[in-house]
């Protein structure tokens, strides 16, 4: 069973140390989560996710019960058996991709109707369905099934999905049988910071053994992205792991730490290595610009990864050119390295008590490229944070 322990907290944010072990792993925490919607993160083996430094990863319930099916990898073992990656799970309910993928989706209070978007084929999830594909894949961490919505919403829309992921949570903690599994209560409620904290205290009520907060990242703008997480932080268990769903720009990690969250998941590094924009120090560089075909330096002359001691930009940009598969693998390995290692030192920042200074050192080299929608360090909400402890 899982568990979650608080070692250091800062004295100027939200942030905190942690260590959270489940049965297949023992994760340091504030920690990101690359994602492998369909079992491996593309293009990597689990020992190259090691080597990198993580012990968590995502899986996705919806992509893996349409293909191969829920059932199929319980009966090859579960997820751990089935793709070969030895350290802890987190399933998503999947209730982000239907609303974001299905080609029709119908949500009432028993559950959702979907169209498959590979095949067209009419499915029907209720909270209760959900754990069942949850607990037969067989991840460390799974999550309730939630109603998410995108943004700008009316509020009563968001209202009705606040009610909707609450009756849901209730029904998932009914339905759930595996005790070696931990079970995430989400908070949803859009933009409006009284629904944020009513959703929250509900869901906290129900006692989860962590706490995930979701509906954010789908159109709304950084600053009220964060201005959200202030609100419903503050309603969220200090001895609960709280889990920020599917947001992870570097800026995002270092926010959503100051904030006090401990976990995060995104197909940023990941599709953006893909697509060629690779993380830097000082911003993103991206491969297939004709400017580096003859660039002799490494994507970032400041990274200790593999692929930066190895390669130069002008062979990256190669790789990149003429669509080798290889170039697509090193983009990656290069982006989860420099994810991995922000990770690695914000947990060192915190622990020294030095983390208000290295988010600011982070801005003065990171702005360059116009983070935080335009907003400078000096005019972005959070650098309030050192006055009062939470913007």
């Amino acid at each position: 069973m899982m568990q979650y322990h608080v070692q250091q907290s800062d004295r100027h944010s939200k942030g905190r140390i942690g260590l959270l072990t489940t049965g297949h792993a023992e994760i340091d925490t504030p920690a990101f989560m690359p994602v492998g919607s369909l079992g491996p993160v593309k293009g990597l083996e689990p020992e190259d996710l090691q080597r990198l430094g993580f012990r968590l990863i995502l899986n996705n319930a919806y992509h893996l019960y349409l293909r191969p099916g829920h059932k199929i990898v319980a009966d090859m073992g579960g997820l751990h058996a089935f793709t070969g990656w030895p350290g802890g799970i987190l399933t998503d309910s999947g209730g982000f991709q239907i609303f974001s993928l299905a080609k029709l989706c119908e949500i009432t209070d028993e559950g959702v109707m979907f169209q498959s978007h590979i095949d067209g084929a009419t499915h029907f999830i209720t909270p209760e369905k959900a754990i069942e594909i949850e607990e037969a894949l067989g991840a460390d961490i799974i999550m309730v099934l939630d109603q998410c919505v995108a943004l700008p919403a009316d509020r009563e829309i968001i209202r009705e999905s606040v009610r909707r992921t609450q009756l849901w949570a209730e029904r998932c903690q009914a339905t759930r049988r595996r005790t070696d599994q931990a079970l995430f209560g989400i908070v949803q409620g859009g933009l409006e910071a009284d629904l944020r904290v009513a959703s929250a205290r509900e869901i906290v009520r129900l006692g989860f053994d962590g706490y995930a907060i979701g509906g954010l990242s789908v159109g709304e703008g950084k600053t009220d992205m964060y201005a959200m997480l202030d609100v419903t932080v503050l309603e969220l268990p200090e001895t609960k792991p709280r889990y920020l769903m599917g947001v992870g720009h570097p800026e995002d990690l270092l926010e959503g730490v100051a904030r006090g969250i401990d976990l995060f998941d995104c197909v940023v590094p990941s599709r953006h290595g893909r697509t060629g924009s690779l993380f830097t120090t000082t911003g993103r560089v991206v491969i297939k610009q004709a400017q580096y075909a003859e660039d002799e330096r490494p994507i970032d002359p400041e990274c200790a990864c593999p692929v930066c001691r190895r390669y130069s930009r002008a062979y990256l940009h190669h790789l990149f050119m003429v669509k080798e598969m290889l170039g697509a693998r090193l983009n990656t390995i290069h982006n989860l390295w420099y994810f991995s290692d922000l990770m690695r030192r914000i947990r060192e920042a915190l622990a020294e008590g030095t983390f208000l200074e290295f988010r600011e050192a982070f801005y003065r080299h990171y702005n360059r490229q116009a983070v935080m929608a335009g907003l400078t360090w000096s005019q972005a909400p959070c650098g309030q944070l050192q006055g009062n402890g939470h913007t």
